[in-house]
């Protein structure tokens, strides 16, 4: 395992030490969801497989979470946003608005660029998506694909 693996072990050692039952219980099931992944794979996984990890489980918990609160159950809302601050702390921080707008602008000059001094329309929503994943990969930036989705279609429909 990666970083985020060997901060796991020492942070589940900790949270059987201090006698928190449900950080020890999240902390185990995102140790798990990574070591499962390590075996579908046969490899030890990168950092980024680990965060690709990592983002699922925190969408699957949102989702619960807005599940839980529409059908009247804050409680078990609550706690599945307990478990998304506790996963999140194992991600790089997330994106502010202006960085996300920031590499979005670089994409799209990247591809007017590449289009003879044509700005991409609407249409080019796909090449400017994954020009985008691929510098906020570089950066090491973490941002949520429906804010980077809906910043770039607006700046795509400029």
């Amino acid at each position: 395992m990666a970083a985020i693996g060997a901060k796991l072990e020492t942070d589940i050692v900790a949270a059987m030490k201090a006698k928190e039952a449900e950080t020890l219980t999240t902390l185990r099931m995102v140790k798990s969801a990574l070591k499962n992944r390590e075996i579908e794979k046969r490899e030890a996984l990168t950092e980024a497989e680990e965060q690709a990890v990592l983002t699922t489980m925190i969408k699957q918990r949102k989702d619960s979470s807005e599940q839980f609160r529409q059908g009247g159950r804050p409680e078990l809302a609550m706690k599945e946003d307990g478990e998304i601050v506790l996963i999140e702390a194992y991600m790089p921080q997330a994106a502010s608005e202006e960085d996300i707008r920031a590499i979005i602008h670089g994409a799209v000059e990247h591809l007017k660029k590449d289009n003879g001094g044509i700005a991409p329309g609407p249409k080019d929503i796909g090449p400017a998506m994954r020009v985008v994943k691929q510098r906020l990969l570089a950066s090491g930036i973490r941002a949520d694909g429906a804010k980077v989705s809906e910043i770039l279609k607006a700046e795509l429909a400029k």
